[in-house]
């Protein structure tokens, strides 16, 4: 269990870097388009396109990190005066209900690049074909798919999912306390 939720916190992290590398580079770009636009005069158009899909890259590479360290929105303070079971249950509803979610936008994803793909459409950039940036929602979807899979499987087995939050002092726990 512990090399499992090991391995898909290196994934989750790797996905998060690559969404800190977006969010790294979008910055660069917009400087890069307000200096142009502003102090040359000259207007760069693509910057405009590729800032959006550094945004969407951004957010769908950084939701598994979010969802392995429990810092989505959630109701956090109801969860704290439940009793130990039903705090437990609420939290696998929980992780439950994403991986739904992370499993249906990996379909959905992987459909919309296949018909991106067959019918050919392109970006307004010239040879950007739609499909490079529409990947990103089935690899995004399927990291936080699975990250929520392995916090329901912890939480099945009767262990604390690293990070879930206490309730009291929403400190991340550093260890699987049981199950492991």
């Amino acid at each position: 269990m512990k090399l499992l939720v090991r391995l898909v916190a290196v994934l989750s992290g790797i996905a998060a870097a690559l969404g800190g590398l977006a969010t790294a580079t979008c910055l660069v770009l917009v400087g890069v388009s307000v200096v142009s636009r502003y102090v040359f005069n000259e207007p760069l158009p693509w910057i405009d396109r590729v800032a959006g899909w550094l945004v969407v890259a951004l957010v769908l590479l950084a939701a598994p990190e979010a969802q392995r360290r429990f810092e989505h929105i959630g109701v956090d303070i109801a969860v704290s005066q439940a009793s130990p079971g039903w705090a437990r249950a609420s939290r696998l509803a929980g992780t439950l209900s994403v991986a739904a979610v992370g499993a249906i936008l990996t379909v959905a994803g992987w459909e919309a690049v296949s018909f991106s793909r067959m019918v050919g459409l392109a970006t307004e950039i010239e040879a950007v074909p739609l499909w490079w940036v529409q990947m990103l929602l089935p690899i995004g979807a399927s990291v936080l798919c699975l990250v929520a899979l392995v916090q329901s499987l912890v939480l099945l087995t009767g262990g604390t999912p690293e990070y879930q939050p206490t309730g009291e002092d929403q400190l991340p726990r550093d260890t699987l306390a049981r199950g492991e």
